[in-house]
């Protein structure tokens, strides 16, 4: 028995009918192969994890202790405090772990790292595994296990205990579904799309316009004219080149083409549809045809309420389910600041605090700390007069 809410347990041989190897790829109808590695390649849904990991790393996380009163106050001599705000492993910063924990989730819809414990039954350290190398196992007895192959292919199993998971959503409860596998024919049709055109600047000596003659010209002189055209004027490192016509030919400008249009539009119908994936305000992602100030200021609101809460609820109730023991969380509990998103406005910030001081339930005090201020004495009684 390990103190003090974890126990040892006979791994039993792994059930064969259950094995979750998490999104391995696939090639869909439109020929592209589809997997977390290329759909990265996709700027939109690059800007897209990244705007949700680095947000929530971002945000100050807490340990906090249930007080007799019914307050609460930040347990900063809890070790677990220390692990998850500055250091989770040798390797990483705070920042660094859940930016990529975070990462792993949204794009494979599961994230894991290994729980180091130490004789107290304290957590000491965090350390990420790569989603693609674990293999979860279901045991006779309804539990499960995590089967982690390493670089040199060896695995080794940790038991639901030693491991930290993050999912997003399941449909068995137990392995996240993946937002790149359940859009995956979408990806393929953008990463298709996005070959088409790389092909046609690298290989294409297509010019808006044709070149044209009232001169008979030989097959020779044909080929000699494609030949010196293809080598001067094709790809992108050639373009913008000014052409030296001879033999009265003239060059006649082409508007373009209903295929070029479509390209274009597919492309930027692409932004809304990866945005519908990750929930997220196609004004954030860099989408600005419908954008203004106003509605600008609601769809960062929206980004925040609808989109990142969810992503921050999911990780506060994992941490404390893998992290704090059933003892452990009737005295403690884990919690974001999301007033860290308003360090970077400070028109916003100077007014969230002036309307919590006026209203009473803040105090200036509480706005220096929040702000890294030193403590003056007595401030907080200056202003209770002052409003007096």
């Amino acid at each position: 028995m390990k103190w003090p809410w974890t126990k040892t347990e006979q791994r039993a041989a792994p059930d064969p009918s259950w094995s979750a190897l998490l999104n391995p790829g696939a090639v869909t109808t439109s020929g592209a192969y589809v997997d977390t590695r290329s759909a990265e390649g996709i700027s939109t849904v690059f800007a897209a994890v990244s705007l949700i990991a680095g947000t929530v790393a971002s945000l100050p996380l807490h340990v906090y202790r249930r007080l007799p009163n019914g307050d609460r106050e930040k347990a900063t001599d809890y070790p677990l405090s220390d692990v998850l705000a500055a250091r989770p492993n040798a390797a990483q910063t705070s920042f660094e772990w859940r930016e990529q924990a975070t990462a792993n989730c949204v794009l494979s819809g599961n994230a894991y790292s290994e729980i180091i414990w130490d004789g107290a039954g304290n957590v000491t350290a965090l350390k990420p595994l790569p989603p693609r190398n674990v293999t979860i196992v279901k045991l006779p007895n309804d539990r499960h296990r995590y089967d982690v192959t390493d670089s040199a292919g060896r695995v080794r199993s940790l038991l639901s205990e030693e491991v930290l998971h993050l999912r997003d959503r399941s449909d068995d409860g137990l392995v996240g579904k993946s937002r790149i596998t359940v859009a995956r024919e979408m990806l393929g049709g953008v990463l298709a799309a996005q070959e088409h055109g790389n092909r046609t600047f690298a290989n294409g000596a297509r010019l808006s316009g044709v070149l044209q003659t009232p001169h008979q010209m030989t097959d020779e002189s044909i080929k000699r004219l494609a030949e010196s055209w293809q080598s001067q004027f094709s790809g992108a490192a050639n373009a913008g080149r000014t052409a030296i016509l001879e033999n009265g030919l003239e060059y006649a400008q082409l508007a373009m083409s209903n295929e070029d249009a479509q390209w274009l539009q597919s492309r930027q119908f692409s932004v809304e549809e990866v945005a519908r994936i990750f929930n997220i305000p196609p004004v954030l992602l860099g989408d600005l045809r419908h954008a203004n100030f106003s509605n600008s200021v609601e769809m960062m609101r929206h980004f925040v309420t609808v989109t990142l809460r969810p992503w921050l609820s999911r990780i506060e109730q994992a941490l404390e389910r893998a992290l704090l023991g059933p003892i452990a969380r009737q005295r403690y509990f884990i919690e974001f600041s999301a007033e860290g998103l308003l360090r970077g406005d400070s028109t916003n910030r100077a007014s969230f605090y002036q309307s919590g001081i006026a209203s009473g339930w803040l105090l200036p005090s509480e706005a220096r700390r929040l702000e890294n201020l030193p403590t003056v004495e007595g401030i907080d009684n200056a202003n209770a007069t002052t409003s007096a």
